[in-house]
């Protein structure tokens, strides 16, 4: 299986609609949760549920994708997944989608992850999950696919996280200013002064 890169013809038969995106560990743990239609909370996890029942009973050497219409709305739905040691990546997807190319796009997410975290694992997903929505967003916004070239998405997550840190550096400033003159070395005998010291002549009223 190719990563990184999408060809053309995969590209093309990407765009249309993803409905969720489901991330969970092998006990069924939800880690990452997307939804680009609205459920109530409680058919969420009965989706994830049932989701996992149907994909964790799947021999390793069978296909990588099932029908999945029942479980959400419609038999115009199917379920492509792949499995990475602790933790299942499944898409709910539009009957029309090509199983190869959503196979290929979760292997470009599973990748850029594992850039951005050097060597990812599910720990990574529970302490750093507002990062990892936003490297999924940049791959699919609104359930379409936005970008499938992992360099293309590391360069716009490395530009963002640079400007997080100038914006974290400028907020930052005053605090450091109030520090800085903090930690200024005045004498001693210039901290102890007061008012009260000095000597001011005894001015009469001349009038």
């Amino acid at each position: 299986m190719h990563g990184g890169d999408l060809s053309r013809s995969d590209i093309d038969v990407c765009e249309a609609m993803i409905k969720a995106i489901l991330v969970f560990n092998n006990h069924g743990k939800p880690r990452l949760l997307k939804f680009y239609h609205h459920y109530p909370e409680e058919e969420q996890q009965h989706i994830v549920r049932e989701t996992f029942q149907l994909v964790s009973k799947r021999d390793d050497n069978v296909c990588n994708f099932l029908e999945g219409g029942s479980l959400i709305g419609g038999s115009d739905y199917k379920l492509i997944y792949r499995h990475y040691a602790t933790l299942y990546f499944v898409f709910c997807v539009d009957s029309s989608e090509s199983e190869l190319g959503i196979l290929d796009l979760i292997q470009v997410f599973v990748e850029t992850l594992d850039r951005c975290f050097e060597n990812v694992c599910e720990l990574d997903l529970i302490f750093h999950v507002d990062k990892v929505h936003h490297i999924l967003s940049e791959l699919v916004m609104g359930g379409m696919v936005l970008e499938t070239n992992m360099n293309e998405i590391l360069i716009r997550i490395q530009e963002q996280e640079k400007l997080e840190k100038q914006e974290a550096g400028i907020a930052a400033a005053p605090a450091r200013a109030v520090s800085a003159v903090k930690n200024i070395n005045i004498p001693q005998h210039i901290k102890d002064f007061k008012l009260t010291d000095i000597n001011l002549p005894n001015f009469k009223n001349p009038f």
